[in-house]
């Protein structure tokens, strides 16, 4: 289909130009090509330098009817939630019938066969789905760019503020919905669901236009990682807390880990990153007798005063 749809927009393309621009061989594309000569796709092929591959003049695949806001709904025709939760629901499943009525018959037949054995479940384990009453009035900001003032309750004070933004994108991670907007000074990340109020105005703003969505929460991520450890310690851990303790931190604490480990011949010792003392004691005492705290003392001396409160609880 990527390559039919290529040769659509683009005319004559040779089979390097084909498969540079799909990031496959040579190989690959003459296959490709074969399979869309047996679906009765009227392709042909002219050797030379000024030859490649051209489909017969006039012939166009059959995805018409498309509304737009069927159009702007494709990204999310694998996403039956996200879709719903930003009001696309209905024009999802519009575009994926058309989709597939304008398939031949032998594509068709695979992709309804794709369609019945996979499935993505965005969100995180043990997590319910959040309450963002104001995420499609978010999104048709985001659509239409347009300013958008919303009263945001964040972790800090003053928690309620009042902010005009200019609404860059939405994000979905882990089934929690973030809009990425432009302020006063700077673009920052809100988490939709602590939007408090929201009101679309009527005045319209410039997007960046260097600016990439998925290049800045990419960004973010990393920057945001590094300031959220802020210390280290080094902990010796037993083999059976060695074997499970990917499974207790996350994925940046655990590259830490196998990183840094040495079989001390106690066990295995290595330094990980942490956010604060009180958040690192929480999370090392959830493995219990399979980890030691060796440094910073500070972080041991906290571990020690929680084991000795457990014990006068349950030990008397």
């Amino acid at each position: 289909m990527s390559v039919l749809l290529l040769l659509q927009a683009k005319g004559r393309m040779t089979a390097q130009a084909l498969a540079d621009e799909l990031e496959v061989s040579v190989r690959t594309i003459y296959r490709d090509v074969e399979s869309l000569h047996a679906a009765g796709v009227p392709l042909y092929g002219d050797a030379g330098p000024s030859g490649g591959y051209q489909l017969l003049d006039g012939y166009r695949t059959r995805l018409t009817g498309l509304t737009e806001q069927e159009a702007e709904s494709l990204f999310l025709a694998g996403l039956p939630g996200p879709a719903a939760d930003l009001g696309l629901g209905d024009a999802v499943s519009a575009a994926q019938l058309k989709l597939m009525a304008a398939l031949p018959s032998s594509m068709r037949d695979r992709a309804s066969h794709m369609a019945t054995r996979f499935h993505l479940d965005a969100p995180a384990w043990y997590y319910d789905p959040e309450r963002s009453p104001f995420l499609g009035l978010v999104a048709d900001a985001v659509w239409r760019e347009r300013l958008l003032e919303v009263s945001y309750r964040r972790w800090r004070a003053p928690e309620d503020v009042t902010r005009v933004l200019r609404p860059l994108g939405l994000v979905l991670k882990a089934g929690r919905w973030y809009l990425v907007a432009q302020g006063s000074t700077r673009i920052s990340t809100y988490r939709v669901s602590q939007i408090q109020a929201a009101a679309v105005l009527d005045e319209t703003f410039e997007r960046p236009d260097a600016f990439d969505l998925a290049a800045h929460w990419t960004a973010s991520l990393e920057d945001f990682q590094a300031r959220q450890y802020t210390g280290s310690a080094v902990i010796r851990l037993s083999a059976r807390g060695w074997e499970s303790f990917s499974s207790h931190v996350l994925p940046v604490v655990a590259r830490a880990a196998e990183e840094s480990a040495v079989d001390d011949g106690e066990g295995v010792r290595v330094t990980i990153p942490i956010e604060s003392l009180a958040h690192a004691t929480g999370m090392l005492l959830r493995m219990g007798g399979e980890v030691e705290v060796l440094e910073p003392a500070e972080l041991r001396e906290q571990v020690t005063a929680a084991v000795r409160a457990l014990a006068s609880i349950y030990l008397g």
